[in-house]
């Protein structure tokens, strides 16, 4: 047994995707896959703001896509939406100030259907729960699970919808955001009764420090696959 650590990647079925827009863009992402067996759930990764460095790559969503295939039979998808660049590529377009990218979530929750990935819910980082709170009430999403959110671009409109709806909302709070700290957030989110506000004690806006990792992810397995939870912090090689 080895310990998992922030660089560790456990197997999965890795595969370049391209998403097409109905703006006529394609954006480029990645789905990883459980190594061996059909996913449970599947994760659609909206990652933080392009022009402050957001991207498919943003760590927590990497480590994501690196451990829950493996660890809890999930399905992650990653892209970049329009006009960002990763490793894996730029995606066509440019960006939209969080309008124009109802086009790009949309073009993912299309990708999940056309290829029968199950359950999905939106996983949002900062810009990208902007993106979740304001376009992602499809019918196909299974709920929201929000890290770091602003309620900037998102505002009461679209809490209100989502509380009328009724779908799981779970906003992960850091102790020490920048934007919007616990107390706030609980007054924000009472226009959404169904949302649970977790406050991570000492964490940052950009969850730095492998700790604040395993308790993001142990947060979202809870609510997306609760039978592999809590996540184990060693992984038998012998599995590879």
């Amino acid at each position: 047994m080895v310990e998992i650590r922030a660089a560790s990647v456990l197997p999965a079925r890795r595969e370049e995707i391209t998403l097409h827009t109905s703006d006529g863009l394609e954006l480029v992402g990645e789905l990883a896959l459980p190594p061996e067996r059909p996913p449970v759930a599947t994760l659609v990764c909206l990652h933080p703001l392009p022009t402050a460095e957001g991207m498919m790559d943003s760590h927590v969503l990497r480590k994501a896509s690196f451990r829950l295939p493996a660890l809890a039979d999930l399905a992650v998808l990653r892209f970049n939406t329009r006009g960002t660049t990763s490793a894996r590529g730029t995606s066509q377009g440019e960006f939209g100030e969080g309008e124009t990218e109802r086009f790009d979530v949309a073009a993912a929750l299309e990708y999940t259907e056309y290829h029968d990935l199950p359950r999905p819910w939106l996983l949002g980082w900062s810009f990208g729960t902007e993106l979740a709170l304001k376009w992602g009430l499809d019918p196909l999403v299974e709920g929201a699970i929000l890290l770091s959110p602003p309620l900037k671009r998102a505002g009461d409109a679209d809490l209100d919808a989502w509380g009328a709806d009724g779908r799981p909302v779970v906003a992960l709070v850091p102790e020490f955001d920048d934007y919007l700290r616990p107390a706030e957030a609980r007054e924000r989110f009472k226009r959404v009764p169904q949302a649970e506000v977790v406050a991570v004690d000492d964490a940052k806006h950009l969850w730095v420090g492998e700790p604040y990792v395993r308790i993001v992810l142990n947060e979202i397995v809870k609510r997306v696959a609760p039978a592999a939870c809590p996540l184990p912090t060693e992984w038998d090689e012998t599995d590879r």
